[in-house]
């Protein structure tokens, strides 16, 4: 069984980020990139999958600062192949994105996929429309925010666990080959230490791929027009009285405000 993991490199929130001069996107030279953290769990999930039933698993991911120490970290973990896509510029839009692993993926007949797995979303695009998108171009079943995924190779079928506002769950028998969006793995994200990874370095390789100009050339769906950091305002005010006085309070901070 073949496992496609896509990854995707994002800003790390926990340090500054920086707006570039033209107020339109962050300054990318300023920022430290990281692996998302759902896409850390699609790969945790496929070497869970490869640990059962001998998969092969080959990561994907779009050229972009730290993306190299990412891919190697995966191939420490475990996984059999790392490809990287250049000449995207680390500005390609979801959609963009999608349809550059959708076509790379369809074109590719010495891998071909029966789990295509990513995460359900990602901290700089929330619409969570890479794995949608990729499934729509290929042609294949989808199913996301799943949180637990088991396989039958010999009758080509997953059965997943999809999450449900409220605390419900349901459970999908899903004929392969498929795409899913994995909300969390089974288990965290396994820790792999940093001299495996130098060792990595030293022994695999990394593959490379061009970007499509198909997806370079499809036009973003949204347009970003100015970025600006949060400025400090007042300091919180604190409602005091019975639950009618401040219930009768906060309406009226509402009304004054032009919510209500």
């Amino acid at each position: 069984m073949q496992i496609v993991v896509l990854m995707k490199m994002v800003p790390d929130v926990v340090e500054e980020l920086v707006i570039a001069p033209g107020g339109q996107a962050l300054d990318m030279d300023a920022v430290r990139m990281i692996l998302s953290e759902s896409d850390d769990h699609a790969l945790e999930q496929a070497l869970l999958m490869k640990e059962r039933y001998g998969s092969k698993v080959t990561v994907v991911a779009q050229d972009a600062p730290e993306v190299d120490d990412a891919l190697f970290t995966a191939l420490a973990k475990g996984v059999d192949q790392a490809v990287k896509v250049t000449d995207g510029g680390g500005t390609l839009t979801t959609t963009q994105a999608a349809y550059l692993f959708a076509e790379m993926i369809s074109g590719e007949p010495g891998r071909p996929a029966d789990l295509i797995l990513t995460g359900v979303q990602a901290i700089d695009d929330l619409d969570g429309l890479a794995a949608p998108v990729i499934a729509h171009e290929l042609g294949l079943p989808y199913l996301g925010i799943v949180t637990r995924l088991a396989a039958d190779p010999a009758a080509k079928t997953a059965t997943a666990t999809r999450e449900y506002p409220g605390g419900v769950r349901a459970e999908f028998e899903v004929r392969l080959p498929a795409v899913f969006a994995i909300q969390a793995a089974e288990r965290p994200p396994r820790y792999v230490p940093v001299a495996k990874v130098r060792a990595a370095m030293k022994t695999q390789k990394i593959e490379t791929v061009q970007a499509s100009t198909l997806a370079e050339a499809a036009p973003p769906l949204v347009e970003v027009l100015d970025m600006q950091k949060m400025q400090p305002a007042a300091h919180a005010q604190m409602l005091e009285g019975s639950p009618e006085q401040v219930s009768a309070r906060l309406c009226g901070i509402l009304t004054e405000c032009g919510v209500m």
